[in-house]
């Protein structure tokens, strides 16, 4: 399986932030943004992956992560010249992807929680065994900024509708989306919506008219953040801090991930990180001394 991260758009809920910088590359407490989904790629064992980003930005996303071999990853990059739609990405990296299934994450969604990556290598599972679309709810007290999955009695996904005005759940479909090699003909049949984006609601909403769609819960214990507003940006930064500060562990560390999955040595690190400074490479450094 492959991994896409999106981190296009122009971030205008975020100016005059995002006027200069992508926001995707704003700090999320002691780190990059990006980092974040990266992390969560790489704990669902996935190594390829495709940065989607706009001309302007990918030189920094570039400064920034290398060719990924750092992290014991192999990263390229593509350009979206217009935010056409979080399904457009798929059509932007067809090529990336060929004949692998492929996971797609939003560059500004940030996952934490006990047996996420249990979850997430699930997840991974029933897509290559069963052919099968993955996709996540989180209940959110204001569903209807997002996608929003309603369930039968007996737990069934039962439908999927974007940004409405009298949900029928508290559950938000979430920015992390694992599908099969079929994809890309599905969609390649998507027409734009109104506000002229190709919809990953409505690419979901094919999965799950076919039967082929499976939902997962993130319950208590898990946090979804979405950091897309002044407001969550801050939560966000907050959260990470507090989470820090209390354990000692850090959240979307790429190095501490790369080094469990025995991608890279502890060699290899230290020499990546000779010439770091910094509260966050101190860490690395613990890290690599045990």
């Amino acid at each position: 399986m492959k991994g896409i991260i999106l981190a296009g758009g122009s971030g205008t809920r975020l100016h005059p932030l995002t006027l200069a910088i992508s926001k995707q590359l704003l700090p999320v407490y002691d780190k990059p943004m990006v980092y974040y989904p990266l992390s969560t790629l790489m704990l669902a064992d996935i190594r390829e992956i495709l940065l989607i980003s706009t001309p302007r930005d990918l030189p920094l996303f570039k400064s920034l992560l290398g060719d990924g071999s750092s992290f014991g990853i192999q990263l390229s990059y593509a350009e979206q010249f217009a935010p056409e739609g979080i399904a457009q990405a798929l059509i932007i990296a067809q090529d990336f992807i060929g004949e692998s299934d492929v996971c797609l994450i939003l560059g500004d969604n940030i996952f934490y929680g006990n047996g996420l990556q249990a979850k997430l290598l699930q997840s991974k599972e029933i897509v290559e065994k069963e052919n099968q679309a993955v996709v996540f709810g989180y209940s959110t007290k204001d569903p209807q900024r997002y996608g929003v999955v309603s369930f039968d009695k007996s737990g069934k996904a039962v439908s999927i509708v974007e940004k409405p005005a009298i949900p029928q759940s508290n559950y938000a479909v979430v920015g992390l989306y694992f599908y099969p090699n079929n994809v890309i003909q599905h969609t390649k049949t998507l027409t734009p919506s109104d506000r002229g984006e190709l919809e990953i609601t409505d690419l979901n909403n094919i999965y799950l008219k076919q039967s082929q769609l499976s939902v997962t819960t993130l319950g208590r214990g898990f946090a979804w953040l979405d950091t897309g507003t002044h407001e969550s940006l801050v939560e966000a930064t907050e959260f990470v801090k507090t989470v820090e500060k209390r354990t000692g562990l850090k959240i979307g560390c790429l190095e501490e991930i790369a080094l469990f999955q025995n991608w890279v040595s502890k060699k290899q690190i230290s020499d990546n990180i000779a010439d770091m400074k910094g509260e966050y490479y101190d860490y690395i450094r613990q890290i690599t001394l045990k």
